[in-house]
């Protein structure tokens, strides 16, 4: 049980350490939509990158952070009702959506992968005027899955910890 919990640690960790590098996005785009604004409307002068950089830069600020955010509980949940459930009961029910997680991530990361190598073989860009590569954010979308899922696995592990009335510090 000590090799699984180490391997909660680790893919937690590594989860938190993508996380807060991605968290720099949100400074980046601010950054770029302050640019466009100032320069759109007080020079007259819009730019043909800003907003698209900005939403190059939001999917994997998004894809990347859930990870950690599932391990913090960040997500959407029914609260009213699951914390009114014994510890025990508490466990199994995070034992059975984390495993439903774990399908739509299979799923996922099956249906982007071949997407994600295509658009990497073929050098895909936007197609805009600006027209930057968008196979790197493409390429990110089965890796942010991959790590979903292995953060997805790690919760199952704690769950059945918690399931058998273990406390168990993350």
């Amino acid at each position: 049980m000590a090799v699984l919990l180490g391997y909660c640690r680790l893919i937690t960790a590594l989860n938190r350490w993508v996380a807060t590098v991605v968290s720099a996005f949100v400074f980046i785009m601010v950054a770029v939509i302050s640019y466009e604004v100032v320069s759109r409307y007080f020079f007259n002068a819009p730019t043909t990158w800003a907003m698209e950089l900005a939403t190059l830069l939001f999917g994997p600020y998004f894809l990347l952070a859930g990870p950690y955010i599932l391990h913090t509980a960040g997500h959407v949940n029914v609260d009213i009702l699951y914390r009114k459930l014994p510890f025990k009961l508490a466990g199994l029910v995070d034992c059975l959506t984390y495993a439903l997680i774990v399908v739509v991530t299979v799923i996922f990361i099956d249906q982007s992968l071949p997407i994600a190598l295509n658009a990497y073989a073929s050098g895909e860009t936007s197609f805009t005027s600006w027209n930057p590569p968008v196979w790197p954010v493409k390429a990110l979308i089965p890796i942010a899955f991959l790590l979903l899922l292995m953060q997805a696995l790690a919760e199952i592990i704690w769950a059945v910890k918690r399931f058998q009335g273990q406390e168990v510090k993350a």
